[in-house]
């Protein structure tokens, strides 16, 4: 009789690559997962999934090199973690204008996610 394997033997498959999507970034990106306009839709389709998880849109502008591949970058306001606090992520629009990613800020956009903070502090001001 042969060995059987069982699930204690099995190898885990770990990929190396990008890390897994927060819940969060995870439910947003799958809002716009149906996104099939082009570059001037996508303003009004990141505000749509933003409002749905119950976050803000704060602005959107062209992605000039800021990252890789993509037309536009639209700041938003996500609820994360348990206590639902607001923070800054990005949703992309490829270079086809036909996909929207979502990332968190990276070295890449840190400056771009220090303007989006200071933008929703002066929008608290007011």
């Amino acid at each position: 009789m042969l060995p059987t394997q069982t699930a204690a033997d099995t190898p885990l498959a770990i990929t190396a690559g990008e890390p897994a999507l927060p819940l969060e970034l995870l439910e947003l990106e799958l809002s716009l997962d149906g996104f099939s306009g082009e570059e001037a839709g996508f303003a009004e389709a990141v505000r749509a999934a933003a409002s749905q998880l119950g976050g803000d849109y704060l602005f959107d502008l062209p992605a000039s090199g800021l990252a890789d591949d993509c037309l536009r970058i639209a700041a938003l306001r996500v609820p994360k973690g348990d206590a639902g606090a607001l923070s800054v992520v990005f949703a992309l629009l490829d270079a086809e204008g036909a996909a929207i990613r979502v990332e968190n800020p990276d070295e890449k956009t840190a400056d771009l996610k220090r303007f989006a903070d200071a933008f929703v502090d002066v929008l608290q001001r007011i």
